[in-house]
């Protein structure tokens, strides 16, 4: 029952709308009354529009807010470790010491994917975006497993959340190996889950193959800081797709191919591209004045963030990891980077950027950080779905362990009018 009211009049009938309050954040107006009016809301984007209810992640762009389960990611990313966060986002609290060892046992479980899947994607030529790989491997894998799951089983719903979390690192290597012409490698489940990740990444399959600890915590972090976003882009399709009724991997592969676009998963991608195009640091100034100019299509990629209007909360512990990664591997003299320091720079004393809150966000730090450790531009995307992937499948399971209804968006229709085939 809502304890308050909003009350909208349409051709002088007053309608009573009920305003519905969560525990933190803004309240909403329950709309539904309007369609016995004949009326619906028009909400391009549906950037004013509550599409669900959700228990998992909060944000408030405005003070720079991101809260995991109540818990913020700062504090997250300091003591927590991705594994850690994807069982408190699946079960909306931290783990006891027994109950991670199980959780990343069994995790580590599932790391293996099937023969088949391999020559799956041996079917794909060499240099196909890897984009495109991953949604026709996690489409296969619907394939694979499409009589096992009851959507309706939380037992099944909760063994389809560790697979999908255990296999799309393992996935993301084939992907790399293939682009390459190398040998896959087989997942080591005495590793760590991001350790495991850059062995199967970079090794050739020796047991003894050693990993930086610093890589190893970058690239957890980057997993950890990605892991979920709440109603954006790509984990509303999942919603959206989910609502059917479908293969969970189906939903999650429709949640990828929606990450794939440049306005969402492919930013930290479209910053390396934007440090390749200039160059060199001699050209940053004359690239700045570009970005300053609103009649200048340049823009400098990485800075600002449509969510966040104070500081994205993600990006100082993506920074920190940054500056160690460098440090690690002796690259702050590589020309791209260099030219990524300056510019970050630049963004934090430059009074056009401070007064417009362009500061660095978490896929200018990540961009550099993939690019350091070897990891190809055009695998960044696919590396930000491995990260995305608990958040897609805990809201999946989140809607589906109540009551829904299928999604179904109306429009305004602003086309011909009924007439008649000419004759």
């Amino acid at each position: 029952m809502a304890d308050k009211i909003a009350k909208l009049t349409i051709n002088d009938q007053e309608i009573e709308l009920p305003i519905l309050s969560g525990s933190i954040g803004p309240d909403v107006v329950q709309v539904a009354a309007l369609t016995k009016q004949g009326c619906f809301t028009y909400d391009p984007g549906f950037v004013s529009t509550a599409s669900c209810e959700s228990k998992i992640t909060f944000i408030d762009g405005g003070k720079g807010v991101l809260l995991h389960r109540g818990y913020p990611i700062d504090e997250l990313a300091e003591h927590s470790d991705h594994l850690e966060t994807c069982f408190l986002l699946l079960n909306g609290e931290l783990p006891t010491s027994e109950q991670k060892t199980e959780f990343v046992n069994e995790i580590m479980s599932h790391t293996q994917v099937d023969d088949l899947l391999a020559y799956t994607l041996k079917g794909f030529k060499q240099d196909a975006h890897p984009m495109a790989i991953l949604c026709g491997l996690l489409s296969s894998l619907a394939a694979f497993y499409h009589t096992d799951i009851d959507n309706n089983s939380q037992e099944d719903r909760t063994l389809v959340a560790k697979q999908v979390i255990a296999k799309i690192p393992t996935i993301t290597a084939m992907i790399y190996k293939h682009g390459i012409g190398e040998d896959f490698i087989q997942a080591d489940s005495t590793r760590s889950y991001a350790e495991n990740f850059l062995y199967m990444m970079f090794s050739k399959g020796e047991k003894d193959y050693k990993v930086s600890p610093v890589l190893t915590r970058a690239m957890d972090k980057i997993f950890l800081l990605h892991a979920d976003h709440e109603q954006n882009a790509s984990t509303s399709t999942v919603r959206l797709s989910g609502s059917t009724g479908t293969n969970p991997f189906a939903a999650v592969c429709a949640g990828a191919t929606a990450l794939w676009g440049p306005s969402h998963g492919g930013a930290n991608e479209a910053v390396l591209t934007m440090l390749e195009e200039i160059g060199d640091v001699s050209r940053i100034d004359e690239f700045v004045a570009k970005a300053k100019d609103k009649a200048d299509p340049f823009r400098l990629m990485g800075f600002g963030h449509r969510v966040y209007k104070n500081f994205d909360p993600r990006a100082k512990v993506m920074k920190e990891a940054c500056d160690e990664v460098l440090a690690e591997l002796g690259l702050s003299d590589h020309p791209l980077l260099k030219i990524a320091k300056r510019l970050e720079q630049i963004a934090l004393e430059d009074p056009y950027f401070v007064q417009r809150k362009l500061y660095p966000n978490v896929d200018f730090y990540s961009g550099i950080i993939l690019k350091s450790v070897g990891i190809p531009t055009s695998l960044f995307t696919v590396i930000f779905a491995l990260g995305r992937t608990p958040g897609w499948i805990a809201h999946w399971d989140e809607m589906l362990s109540s009551p829904l209804k299928i999604g179904r968006p109306r429009q305004l229709y602003t086309g011909s009018v009924k007439r008649s085939y000419p004759k």
